[in-house]
Parts: C-alpha cells; structure tokens; sequence
C-alpha cells in the first residue's frame, strides 16, 4: 500500500545502495495486522459463565444510570426494562439479545481506499494515544498542548508505517477554545493525513459537526451508507451513562457510525480490586452500553471496550503494564469473543515520567498483551506517556516502530517449502556458514525484522556517534520523519468547503474556554 515513494538512487556497490534504500523518503503504511496465531485464552468457560451470570445480575437487580437523559430512559422503557428515577434494571437476557444486532466486523473507510481497515475477527488495527494535555519532547520539555503540537503529531502519524489508523484526539491543544477545538483538530487528521479517524464526542453537537465534515470529506451518500469514523464513548465507571457521552453515541449510531463502548476503570477505585469482579462490572457496562446503541440504531457498529488499570494502593496512582491488567485484558478478549464483538483494549501504556526502561517494561508488556489477547482496535498504540497525562514525540516513534515487532509475530511461522529450509541445509552441510548460501541470499531482506529506531551497531561505531540512547535517536527519527512529510493530495474544492465550514462555525460562537 504504498502511495508515494521517492527513492534516492545511491552510486557504488551493493552495500551503498542497501543503506541509500534504508535512508530514502517512504510514505508507507503497512496494511492492519492479520493474525495467523493463535489467541491466548486466560479463563476456563466456568470462570466466563459466571462472569455472564453475574453481570446480567448487575444489570437486573442493581441497574446501570443513565443520567439527565430522558430519551433513553424512554427508550429503555419501550424496550422492557425497569426505570426508576435515572436507574434503569434491564430484565435478564435483554441486553444480550440487543447487542446480537451488532456487527462482528466493520470496514472504516478512509479518504485514501488504500488505507481502509477492517475491524473484527482477527485482525488488528493500531491508532496513536487519545486525550493527553500535555506534550514532551527533547526540546520544550513538558509543557500544556497547542494545535501545531496536533498538527505534528497527525504528521507522524501518517509517516508512520506501522500505524493504520490517525486515531482522535492525540493531544489536547489547548491554545485554542474548548468548544471549537474539535473543527480544527478534525480538519488537520482529514488534510494532513488520509488514514483513517475518529470523531469528537466531548459535546453531541460536536459530534453532529464530525459527520457534517466528513459529509463534506468524503460525500453525504457515501456517509449515509458507510462507517467512516469510529468514536470513543466512555463509560463513567461504574456503571454511570452520561449525557454527553450518551448523546454523541446516539449521534454516531443514528448515521451508521462506529462507536468504542468503553468502560474507564482504576481497579480498586471505579472496580472492585479483584480480576473476576472487574471483569464482571466491565461486563455489565459494555452490555448496558451496546444494547443502548442497537436501540438507537440496530446494526450500528460498535467495538467492545476495556480500559482497565490497576491503582498503587500507597499514592493513589494508576499503575500500567501490571500482571493484573494482562489478566483483565485476556479476559474482556474472551468475554467479547463470545459475544462476536470486535474487541478495544492495549496500548503502550505506561506510568513513566520520560521514555525510559520503565516505559518501555509496562509498554512491552501491554503492547504483547493486546496481541496476545485478540484485540481488534488498539487506541494509544503509540505516545503515550505519564499515565496519558503526556503525548511524547520521542516515545510516538519508539512505540510506533515497535509496532512493526506486532505485525512480524502475527505472520506465524512458515511452513512452506521456503520456510522449511531443507535445501539450505543440504548446500551448507556440517561445519559451513550460511551468510552465502542462495537461501540467505534470496531471503535476507525480509528473513528479520529491523527497527528503524533502535541502534545496532558496534561498540566503537556508537562511542563514535556521540553515544546516543534511545531517546536522542528517537528524537532524531522524528525531526527527520517531519522534514520528509509530505501532505497528501486532497481536491482543491474540497479543503476550500472544509476550511469554510470550520471558519463558519467558528464565527458563529464565541470563545469558550471550558
């Protein structure tokens, strides 16, 4: 999938011209991780079907709010289940065959087809931190967010090969008014970008704009008929359905388009400490959420969500990377295989204050876990940093190249003549060395995969290059990346219509800063 390639064509032998080919402009982008390896299933199917029971315990006896919102509090009724005040007990079984209507896999389209996904079954689907104030990097440090810090991002993002998706809200430029920040940050993924994105649901009229852009983008008959945005609704653990996250799904589900069901929970603080009581609250909200959105619109797609983290029991932090949010996240798998839901959870999630071994441990840890663990769509998959407080630049392409290590191991192992071998063996025999044989020397390219990030090199060859860590050659990699940006094309009369109905909106409200 290679859109644009421009190679510098190096004189000399084969070495030179290796390195000129490794060292040239690519904007490329693999395409989403298909799994030929299996999934890691934690629990046994007693464990899962008293998870089930106990869930739809949750959603009978105890019930689930959906607070200042009376058209779903009506639309519960009208469906069977129990109101009282803003609690809704949704009867056994009810909210199971509700969210049968929902799809087990979806395309989002992107402007570029090239650079469509699918989402479901065994694929993969990577898209960059959401939500962080802050940004870090060499340079400034760590400082409060601004639309060019958005804008750079979104650059990498679509540099990078391994990421598939532009994801949202890669940090939360604060420069610019809360209630028109989301026209400006939508129209730096749809123009700076052609991979796929997400919509704003901080407002449900700021979701109603998403979909009259990407009208706009993309064509209204094209939009009516096709899901190209997926959005994350989060719930407010546990067991609260908020207006404003509520009212942005009923928007995205009304137009056919998707929506992340995504329960937020510090396990010990917003969930009980346990694995198998998280597991089951996780549960019950997903249930809740998802049958509210085949209410609004049956078939709507939706992806079930978990972001789940555990909670130092001595500062009151989040803690990342942690045994417990493995288990909890090899869990939720299986809970939404059964359900044949596309699965939300992973990332390179971390509780570090820098790009150092610490993120990286609890990002490794997490990154494998979502791989393991069967997940469809993984938010924060790149840059996050400081428990999502902090979008890094330096750790964006550290973990963005990573992400390549995902799509090697998900390949599985070879079986095929090839792979086998045998001939290689036989031409080498005992005592010999491949480095020359015609196996190696038809296979090298592709045998391993390299990072574009880490060092390898000698001793004596690093010294001499100033010792660099991971750090400083990340922040390398991402000032070369921003130099070789190159913007993609986009027909003429459509950015003019986008940038009028950004600058109309704009003029038409004034400033608000919270």
């Amino acid at each position: 999938m290679v859109e644009a390639e421009t190679r510098r064509r190096a004189r000399g032998g084969g070495g030179a011209a290796r390195r000129a080919e490794r060292t040239s402009v690519s904007i490329e982008t693999a395409r989403y991780i298909e799994r030929n390896i299996p999934v890691y299933d934690i629990l046994t199917d007693e464990a899962l079907e008293i998870i089930e029971t106990n869930a739809e315990t949750i959603l009978e006896e105890i019930g689930v709010n959906f607070v200042e919102n009376p058209k779903a509090l009506e639309r519960w009724r009208n469906a069977g289940a129990s109101i009282e005040g803003e609690r809704v007990r949704i009867p056994r079984g009810l909210a199971r065959q509700l969210c049968a209507t929902a799809p087990s896999r979806y395309v989002q389209h992107a402007r570029n087809p090239a650079r469509n996904v699918e989402i479901g079954g065994k694929t993969l689907v990577c898209a960059p931190v959401y939500g962080p104030p802050f940004v870090r990097d060499m340079e400034g440090g760590r400082r409060y967010a601004t639309m060019a810090d958005f804008e750079r991002f979104v650059k990498l993002g679509y540099m990078s090969k391994w990421l598939h998706h532009s994801g949202g809200t890669v940090c939360e430029p604060t420069d610019v008014p809360v209630n028109k920040r989301h026209l400006d940050m939508l129209y730096a993924h749809m123009t700076l970008s052609d991979k796929p994105f997400m919509g704003s649901v901080t407002e449900p009229s700021r979701a109603r704009d998403s979909v009259e852009m990407c009208e706009i983008l993309f064509g209204k008959e094209f939009v009516r008929d096709n899901t190209v945005m997926t959005s994350l609704i989060n719930i407010n653990s546990p067991m609260t359905f908020d207006d404003v996250m509520m009212g942005a799904l009923e928007v995205y589900a009304e137009h056919n388009q998707a929506c992340i069901v995504s329960p937020f929970i510090v396990g010990g603080a917003m969930a009980p400490v346990s694995v198998m009581g998280t597991l089951t609250q996780v549960l019950a909200e997903v249930l809740a959420g998802i049958a509210y959105s085949q209410l609004v619109r049956p078939g709507a797609p939706v992806i079930f969500g978990a972001f789940v983290t555990s909670i130092d029991m001595n500062s009151g932090a989040p803690t990342f990377g942690t045994p417990e949010a493995s288990q909890i996240l090899y869990g939720a798998g299986q809970l939404a295989r059964r359900m044949n839901l596309p699965f939300r959870s992973g990332g390179s999630l971390c509780g570090s204050k820098l790009p150092d071994a610490q993120a990286a441990y609890e990002t490794a840890n997490t990154l494998n876990a979502a791989m393991m663990g069967g997940v469809n769509f993984m938010l924060h998959s790149c840059g996050w940093l400081e428990g999502g407080l902090v979008a890094s630049f330096e750790k964006f392409v550290m973990d963005a190249d990573q992400l390549g290590a995902l799509h090697k191991f998900a390949e599985g192992i070879t079986t095929d003549e090839n792979g086998q071998a045998m001939g290689a063996i036989r031409e080498v025999g005992p005592g010999g060395h491949y480095l020359g044989c015609e196996h190696t020397q038809s296979n090298f390219k592709k045998a391993f995969w390299r990072s574009d990030v880490l060092d390898y090199k000698p001793f004596e060859t690093w010294h001499e290059e100033g010792g660099r860590d991971t750090m400083v050659l990340a922040n390398a990699k991402m000032h070369q990346m921003l130099a070789n940006y190159q913007q993609p094309p986009l027909d003429p009369a459509i950015a003019e219509a986008l940038a009028a109905y950004v600058a109309h909106k704009k003029a038409s409200m004034p400033d608000a800063f919270s």
